[in-house]
């Protein structure tokens, strides 16, 4: 036994441990290479899912943008609409009130006394006018007063006239102001749509007309 030479035998058996070393090192390598490859796959398929996701996710907030403002499109075509009908029924409650104004402002004038120019601004009626004296137009503020479709007549302004024809009575040129009320004998004064202002010229009943 001592004569055996075991250098051979011990020479391939380290071969052997060093094949098997790098074979495992080099399927160690390729696993970590794989994992890597199969890291990046996912991560690149997960990348590409998340912008999908982004995309789809930009076009629904644009659709809703879309109809956001549709709605809001909407939203004013029908408060248009229902300021519209508010004026139609603001128009229509005072129809007869403004034909009412017009009566009464003529019914109500003196003997010696006219109109020139009747202005509303909301529920306001300016009165532009001439009369013999003041006498008549205290009388005319007073029968305004009086009546169910006015209230609170104002005066402005009152001067002579001195443009008449000669040996003719002098006028008084006069301005006031009267409150019309929506509703006969109504207590408050309620306010007339920017719709419904009238402006107009009235001539009646000229000094020595009827009363």
């Amino acid at each position: 036994m001592a004569g055996l030479n075991l250098l051979p035998w011990r020479e391939r058996e380290r071969e052997e441990k060093k094949k098997q070393f790098f074979t495992l090192l080099g399927a160690a390598f390729a696993g970590a290479v794989a994992l890597v490859f199969l890291a990046h796959m996912y991560m690149q398929s997960s990348l590409e899912y998340q912008q999908n996701l982004n995309q789809m996710l930009e076009t629904e907030i644009a659709d809703l943008d879309k109809k956001i403002k549709e709605i809001e499109q909407l939203d004013a075509t029908r408060q248009a609409l229902l300021d519209r009908m508010k004026v139609i029924e603001n128009l229509q409650s005072t129809r007869p009130a403004i034909v009412h104004l017009f009566d009464e402002m003529v019914n109500a004038l003196p003997k010696g006394m006219y109109l020139e120019h009747l202005k509303q601004e909301a529920s306001v009626v300016r009165v532009e006018g001439k009369a013999e004296s003041y006498a008549r137009v205290s009388s005319y503020m007073n029968r305004l007063d009086a009546s169910d479709w006015l209230k609170s007549s104002n005066l402005n302004v009152i001067s002579t006239d001195t443009k008449g024809a000669a040996g003719s009575m002098p006028l008084r040129d006069f301005k006031l102001d009267v409150t019309q009320l929506l509703k006969q004998g109504g207590d408050t004064e309620e306010e007339v749509a920017d719709s419904s202002k009238a402006t107009g010229t009235v001539a009646a009943k000229k000094p020595g007309g009827g009363s």
